[in-house]
């Protein structure tokens, strides 16, 4: 037999019990406490009607007429009953001085001694008290009748208690009635908050709300990728720690606008946008983030969902495999010239002519090797000067002279380990292939790279690398605009331009760089970035400069 253990109370439901509760017991206890204050003022108020009426009876000069007459009785016992009727009192005793009664409502008790305290009166003193007589337990009021100064007798008025226990229980029904009231519009009220409370929490309890409480920020914490959630003013609602570190701001941004956190334009203009934004590419200080933006709407706005991936060290793989595809592109290039003029050794031995065939096989080794010679000559630092090697192919093959400058001089060993190889395939490989770029189909087309360390204004070093075109140029206008992403003055290709200078502008800020760009000698563009270097560096001359293109080589394939 399965046994289904009852699930506990939802939040609500325990907030409505206990509100229910405490609502009973207030109305309860007022209820309680107003009976009893109400029996008090009942009781005070019999007594002070008693005291009055008694006053009043033996202030009245009939009263003292029949005391005088040979039978008071006669005379005072139908005044006694009138008084009891008007003035709504159930007894009225009028007695002689020693308490013998000459008047009662039972007149079988006339002649009998007044039961009660008259010790008091009989000194001249009104008193009320609640003594229990003939007629059950009352409140009454005993006063003394004089004439001429002397006391002639003694009257009591007075209410039984039974009497004002019912006047109370009148007021306790007006009062449960009020109380009854006061209970069901406590309860209805209570049942419709804590409805629209059982919405809010989906039904769930106190110790289902702290549990999901603490996966919500064991998940938060544990993810990886940046989570931000936005109020329907743009404000960050919350942040988990991946999110703060890739967008790189501090730890107390809850609550304050997304347009306060320094964050790039259009980084900034994709989290503001009210329609979704599905895997953007945008540039944080240090990182290259997909952000994907989703409106939370029940009914109406109430804010965003954001999440963030870094892919910084994919873009870079992606730019390295770039270069990879160009590297294989001149290789292919470069094995289909080689194989015609081997064809071509081939001929002129067949032909008889070895010598010529040695020759011209000669040649053209010495012509690859120098090249190779002088780029390492000028860069011998093994990244940038393959670097330079593979763009000098490359360019070559799109028509366009690359040329490694006189000034160039960078030893191998001199760049330290805060400065990493990636980081500076990004920034020269970008600067070049964007400058091959605006060159290309330009006369003369030729890209000039200068890349050598000089002493910088603090006392250290540091490295420049400059790459000047002989393209259109850019406009002073738009110096800036060219680093940020999205920017390019070329067609769109496959996957979007404006990417490349971007990335050049990330790494340079990364290692607290410049990055510039002027116009250069003779027309075309210059861009220099500047890297700190700390203690290490110095500069030098370097050999003649190293173009890109052969004289008298060429082929197609």
């Amino acid at each position: 037999m399965h046994l289904r253990v009852p699930r506990p109370r939802s939040l609500a439901g325990q907030l409505f019990a206990m509100q229910a509760v405490l609502i009973a017991v207030v109305v309860v206890g007022y209820a309680l406490f107003s009976y009893i204050s109400d029996r008090g003022q009942a009781e005070e108020a019999a007594g002070r009607q008693a005291r009055a009426v008694s006053l009043a009876i033996a202030d009245s000069p009939s009263v003292a007429e029949a005391i005088r007459t040979p039978d008071p009785t006669a005379r005072l016992q139908p005044y006694a009953v009138r008084v009891m009727r008007d003035t709504d009192v159930d007894f009225v005793t009028i007695m002689d001085p020693e308490g013998i009664r000459w008047t009662h409502p039972d007149p079988r008790q006339i002649g009998h001694p007044f039961q009660g305290h008259i010790e008091r009166a009989q000194r001249g003193q009104t008193f009320t008290e609640t003594y229990t007589g003939t007629l059950g337990p009352s409140v009454r009021a005993v006063t003394p009748i004089t004439d001429d100064g002397r006391i002639v007798g003694l009257v009591s008025a007075g209410i039984k208690v039974e009497e004002i226990s019912k006047r109370a229980q009148e007021q306790l029904t007006a009062l449960s009635g009020v109380a009854a009231g006061a209970l069901l519009l406590g309860a209805v009220g209570t049942y419709v908050i804590n409805a629209r409370l059982r919405r809010h929490t989906h039904g769930m309890n106190a110790d289902e709300l702290s549990r999901m409480h603490d996966y919500h920020q064991a998940a938060l914490h544990a993810v990886r990728e940046g989570l931000l959630m936005l109020d329907g003013q743009y404000r960050v609602a919350l942040i988990n720690d991946g999110g703060r570190e890739l967008l790189g701001v501090r730890s107390d941004v809850v609550g304050a606008s997304v347009a306060d956190l320094g964050l790039p334009s259009q980084l900034t203009g994709a989290l503001l946008a009210s329609e979704p934004r599905v895997d953007e590419v945008h540039l944080a200080a240090e990182r290259v983030l997909v952000v994907n933006t989703s409106p939370v709407s029940g009914g109406e706005r109430r804010g965003t969902v954001v999440t963030l991936r870094d892919v910084t060290e994919l873009q870079s793989l992606t730019g390295e495999l770039n270069s990879e595809r160009g590297f294989t592109q001149a290789l292919r290039s470069q094995a289909h010239e080689a194989a015609n003029r081997l064809h071509t050794v081939v001929s002129l031995i067949e032909l008889g002519r070895a010598e010529e065939a040695v020759e011209f096989a000669t040649a053209e080794l010495e012509l690859a090797q120098a090249l190779t010679d002088q780029v390492v000559a000028a860069v011998s630092e093994p990244v940038l000067a393959a670097l330079l090697l593979g763009k000098t192919a490359q360019a070559n093959e799109r028509g366009v002279e690359l040329v490694v400058s006189q000034d160039s001089r960078l030893d191998d060993g001199l760049l330290p380990p805060s400065l990493p190889a990636r980081d500076l395939v990004t920034i020269l490989g970008n600067l070049v292939d964007n400058a091959v770029d605006a060159a290309q189909g330009a006369v003369p087309s030729r890209v000039t790279v200068a890349a050598y360390t000089e002493e910088a204004g603090s006392g250290g070093s540091e490295l420049v690398l400059r790459v000047c075109d002989t393209g259109a140029g850019v406009d002073p206008a738009h110096a800036d605009l060219v680093f940020q992403r999205g920017y390019s003055t070329k067609p769109a290709g496959e996957g979007g331009r404006g990417l490349g200078l971007a990335l050049v502008r990330q790494a340079v800020r990364r290692h607290d760089g410049t990055l510039t760009v002027t116009e250069a000698e003779g027309g075309g563009a210059r861009f220099e970035a500047r890297l700190p270097l700390g203690d290490a560096g110095g500069g030098g001359a370097a050999p003649a400069a190293v173009t890109g293109s052969r004289p008298g080589s060429g082929g197609a394939e």
